[in-house]
């Protein structure tokens, strides 16, 4: 068959021959993620080639169907020299959604689509090692029970905690983990009514539609309802080869920001887990490590990623945030968009990219124009200052990691229900829950606070609390929750819910009750921006404006 002749309207691949019918690839068309793919691969760094399955038929999946199995995916197998089902050389994707804006963790994906009884082998057959193989079998089953077939994931997490009686999952050896995958086969046929699709046909059409259908989401509905986003966009699916970083010592998954989101310092800002897929950074479910654990697995791809961070910047003029993993020592790159930030840190990137050549004036004054004076104060406790942190009477009670800065107190809300009650009459609630989790959103709106038990300060969740500049600390290891008490503790301290505790995002503590806080403005930055804005408005006056500014596609 002559591809050139047959390839199919709203099919774009990334790291091959663009599509012969030379349709132009949009943001609007083939989603912000695939685009940025598409740009990335374009500039040289390190993409996985992908299928891209256009925008156009959210409303109706079933339409790319014959399109995608007759032409498109042929056209992947050919970019990547592996055969989807082949029982020797396997190709093993997946499955992400991407809209043409940032949602951050408000719809579905799914890894290691095409792993079955016949491609188990070839999986092992190409990498030697039979603890990926199983680790990312049983990955499957859960993954695509929960999203596609409605299993509550619950059963799978259950089922974890049995094996491992308190370890590390990564340590699980392959015959623990192929034992586990035979376990999570039982509970997909008995949770349901059916074995799970041995047909990797079977599996990418129902992942696909799956994705697809995560666009009517709740979460991903009240995410486009609190920023304006129209629900008529739909989104796009990316079929991607699989990079594993469950393959061992030398590899895992990470997501970082080119700058620190929260102030806006320049200094890539990682969090890493070694031997580990990107889901389990991005979930909210696990705790991750910082760019030190990434430089001793890999160092290369650490020094790689480095350089990457700065390539990334100069071609999409902007702070990014990026996912990406490392199999066997090599790095790959899985995603790129403009990073969320707070109103703080947007002053300070804005500026030092200008400063740095990166924007020109109307850029940064684009990039600026919303902010206020206000903006730029960040609440501290009373007795701390920037030189002497933590330095105020009170003892804190607990050690976290922050997605965020500022100081809030509120009382202890301990699900979405209570927390917009009591949000509702006025109160400041923060929000206590195990994992950071973006099915949380409503909540976390009403809210002014997150403190969550596991998570990583990259994860989805956290993300969007910093978008919307909620104080944010995870990872805190000292919290206990007690669902059915409706109470939490933290070391040897009870707390009811309803009762008040502080967090101090600036420093990653935790407080019991409400301490006094104090507003601290950087009067340098804040200089820098007046200077920024006279400078532009003497220009408009003097009839000499700056050049204008480039469109800034949200990614």
């Amino acid at each position: 068959m002559n591809a050139a002749l047959h390839w199919p309207k709203h099919f774009y691949l990334v790291g091959g021959a663009q599509d012969p019918l030379h349709v132009k690839p949009t943001r609007e068309n083939m989603g912000s993620k695939a685009h940025n793919l598409l740009q990335m691969s374009a500039i040289g760094l390190p993409v996985p080639p992908a299928l891209v399955i256009g925008t156009h038929f959210t409303p109706s999946p079933d339409d790319c169907m014959l399109p995608l199995f007759s032409v498109g995916l042929p056209a992947l197998e050919a970019v990547t020299g592996l055969t989807f089902g082949d029982p020797r050389q396997p190709l093993i994707v997946s499955v992400r959604s991407g809209a043409p804006v940032s949602m951050p963790g408000m719809m579905e994906t799914l890894l290691n689509i095409g792993l079955c009884e016949t491609t188990l082998p070839g999986l092992l057959r190409q990498t030697g090692q039979p603890r990926l193989v199983w680790d990312a079998y049983r990955r499957l089953i859960a993954t695509y029970g929960e999203v596609v077939a409605g299993i509550p994931g619950a059963l799978f997490e259950d089922e974890i905690g049995r094996t491992t009686q308190g370890r590390d999952e990564r340590l699980l050896d392959f015959s623990e983990l192929r034992a586990m995958s035979q376990r999570f086969l039982d509970i997909y046929r008995e949770q349901a009514g059916e074995p799970f699709p041995q047909d990797v046909h079977i599996q990418l059409s129902g992942a696909v539609k799956a994705v697809f259908a995560s666009w009517q989401l709740p979460k991903a509905k009240t995410y486009r309802e609190l920023h304006g986003i129209d629900d008529a966009m739909g989104t796009a699916v990316t079929v991607q080869k699989m990079v594993f970083g469950n393959s061992g010592c030398h590899s895992g998954a990470g997501v970082g920001f080119t700058r620190d989101p929260t102030s806006g310092e320049k200094a890539i800002w990682v969090d890493f887990l070694a031997n580990a897929q990107g889901e389990d950074v991005v979930a909210g479910q696990r705790n991750a490590h910082g760019h030190e654990v990434l430089a001793q697995t890999a160092p290369t791809a650490w020094d790689e990623l480095q350089a990457t961070a700065r390539q990334l910047e100069q071609a999409f003029g902007d702070m990014q945030d990026f996912e990406f993993t490392v199999q066997d020592g090599v790095l790959y790159m899985l995603q790129t968009r403009s990073g969320k930030r707070t109103p703080l840190a947007a002053a300070r990137i804005a500026l030092d990219l200008l400063d740095e050549g990166v924007i020109d004036p109307g850029q940064a004054m684009e990039k600026t124009q919303w902010l206020t004076d206000e903006n730029l104060s960040t609440l501290r406790l009373v007795g701390s200052d920037a030189d002497n942190p933590g330095a105020h009477p009170a003892t804190a009670l607990a050690q976290a990691m922050s997605a965020c800065n500022g100081v809030v107190c509120g009382e202890i809300a301990l699900n979405a229900q209570r927390a917009q009650e009591r949000a509702a009459t006025g109160a400041p609630v923060v929000l206590v829950r195990q994992d950071a989790q973006t099915s949380d959103i409503a909540a976390l709106d009403a809210a002014v606070g997150l403190l969550t038990r596991r998570g990583a300060r990259t994860s989805h969740a956290a993300v969007v609390a910093r978008q919307m500049n909620k104080v944010c600390l995870v990872a805190c290891s000292a919290l206990e929750i007690d669902e059915a008490g409706r109470s939490v503790r933290i070391h040897d301290r009870e707390f009811a819910e309803g009762d008040l505790i502080t967090l101090d995002g600036n420093e990653g503590l935790v407080y019991a009750g409400c301490l006094a806080t104090v507003g601290v403005t950087d009067e340098t930055l804040l200089a820098r921006l007046h200077a920024l804005r006279e400078a532009n408005s003497s220009a408009d006056h003097s009839g000499h404006k700056s050049r204008p500014a480039k469109h800034q596609h949200p990614a």
